[in-house]
């Protein structure tokens, strides 16, 4: 059961509603959005339907639903979410475009791999300070000197950073400098660590797991949902099949079907999906075409030296065409390329 409040509910109504359903042997678990609150229910859904709740002051709706992801589902949320990051929109009126380094290997590398990004029209910096990789040997990242980077680049472009956090003890220190954090395909099941990022108050970015289910991935969303933070886009970044000629498969047809099950923001990873730098242009454009919130893509100003994933990185002439497209593509789906903030920043 799902309860939505009124824009103009208060502390006091949303307690209220809490101390009733525990006296009833329930869990109420408040999600707060940008522009409303949010209760689910956890428990005896008939003993709730007894509880009056309804006519309790600033409720909204209460709505008994089927669905096991209950927070992100549009059947108590019908107009799908915008989410801000840093006062960047990611949602169903713009299409947004985020770039930046996969890994954060020096302060000259991350600030020239940033310039390119917000030249072309970016207007959010991805840069990995936290790098799992399938070998141990390999370049795992710089850990903390790599957020205080990204967090010298932001201040030098002004660009909210968007970077990976892999474990739920390390949450805390991500947020102190991210405005955005990342949980990869390799812990989109990280149960704990979806708790925790939920709890730190920062929006989230949740890469599909490459061998997850729509419904796995809805329910992983749920588990950040539950704590608190309905701030989540979603991001489709290719799943693992028996296919080899690409890195992974780009399921595409999963934008439209989460959009229809759920009202969070849906982006698409060409880069990592495709792992080829000449596919990461006809995968923008299809993922624009199909209905895609935004576009993730891994720049690199010397991609020939990059410690992770150089075939895949752009270059500042890939960078420009891939902007100057989705600027003309998302026009024709009846949207805008999301580079008002850009501009503002450059302006000064």
């Amino acid at each position: 059961m799902v309860i939505v409040m009124a824009n103009d509910a208060t502390a006091e109504d949303v307690d209220a509603i809490v101390e009733r359903v525990a006296a009833a042997g329930g869990e109420a678990f408040v999600s707060r959005g940008v522009s409303r609150v949010v209760i689910g229910l956890v428990g005896d859904v008939d003993r709730f339907e007894t509880l009056n709740l309804g006519g309790m002051p600033a409720v909204l709706s209460v709505t008994r639903i089927s669905a096991k992801y209950k927070l992100v589902s549009r059947e108590h949320h019908p107009e799908r979410s915008t989410v801000y990051v840093g006062g960047v929109p990611v949602g169903p009126d713009t299409v947004t475009l985020i770039a930046g380094p996969c890994a954060v290997e020096t302060p000259e590398q991350t600030l020239e791999a940033a310039r390119m990004a917000q030249a072309a029209g970016a207007v959010l910096l991805r840069g990995g300070a936290f790098k799992p990789r399938t070998s141990p040997y390999a370049f795992q990242g710089l850990g903390e000197r790599g957020l205080q980077i990204l967090a010298d680049v932001r201040a030098e472009t002004g660009l909210p950073i968007v970077t990976e956090v892999v474990s739920a003890d390390d949450v805390g220190m991500v947020a102190r400098y991210a405005d955005m954090l990342q949980v990869g395909t390799r812990n989109m099941s990280n149960f704990g660590l979806l708790q925790a990022v939920g709890e730190a108050g920062k929006p989230v970015l949740l890469k599909r797991g490459m061998s997850a289910t729509i419904e796995e991935w809805l329910m992983a969303a749920e588990y950040v949902a539950q704590r608190g933070n309905l701030d989540i886009v979603l991001c489709e970044r290719g799943i693992r099949t028996f296919e080899t000629a690409t890195r992974n498969t780009l399921d595409i047809s999963a934008v439209p079907v989460v959009q229809r099950l759920s009202h969070l923001p849906v982006m698409i990873d060409p880069s990592h999906s495709g792992g080829r730098r000449d596919l990461v242009l006809p995968l923008s454009r299809a993922a624009v075409a199909v209905g895609a919130d935004g576009v993730l893509v891994d720049v690199h100003p010397h991609p020939e030296q990059a410690l992770c994933d150089g075939p895949q990185a752009l270059l500042a002439e890939d960078l420009e065409r891939l902007a100057a497209e989705l600027d003309a593509l998302s026009g024709v789906v009846g949207r805008g390329l999301s580079t008002w903030w850009n501009r503002r920043l450059i302006a000064g």
